[in-house]
């Protein structure tokens, strides 16, 4: 039985548990196939929890954990409301295809609205067909306002 917690950045095992995972996923090629660096690995638990809009979600099997869900909190200027982008989703292969991700989801999503949140936004590349697949099976669909003017393109500038 897969367990999923809302994380706490300062209890020790729930951010070792954040970096490992996020360095799986960063290994990955889904997510640039590079390890974290050492500084984000050490840094990213405080960094996290100094932001008051940041929190992240946990799956473990056991004592095993196998998935994480990253979340920033936004604001729609639309809806005069916050939003939640759910900026990373890691479940191990030992895991996939074991609805982990959407049991995540539904603590994302009870979470984004304890915050008022208007909706969950999220990116993902279009080559990741089994996220895709994962994503739209829990509601999430292309960004448009009107059809005239097409879907909405994720850009990046680097810094």
């Amino acid at each position: 039985m897969v367990e999923v917690v809302l994380a706490d950045y300062r209890n020790a095992k729930h951010s070792a548990a954040l970096v490992d995972l996020l360095d799986s996923y960063a290994r990955d090629p889904a997510g640039g196939g590079t390890a974290l660096d050492a500084d984000v690995r050490a840094g990213l638990p405080a960094a996290l929890a100094a932001r008051p809009q940041a929190f992240s979600v946990l799956a473990y099997d056991g004592a095993q954990p196998v998935g994480l869900v990253n979340c920033i909190e936004g604001f729609s200027t639309f809806a005069c409301k916050p939003l939640v982008n759910v900026h990373d989703v890691v479940v191990l292969a030992s895991h996939r295809g074991r609805r982990v991700a959407q049991r995540m989801f539904e603590r994302v999503e009870q979470e984004a609205r304890v915050r008022g949140a208007c909706k969950l936004t999220l990116e993902v590349l279009s080559g990741n067909a089994p996220a895709l697949r994962s994503y739209e099976r829990e509601g999430f669909i292309g960004y448009q306002l009107d059809p005239a003017f097409g879907h909405a393109v994720f850009l990046q500038k680097k810094l």
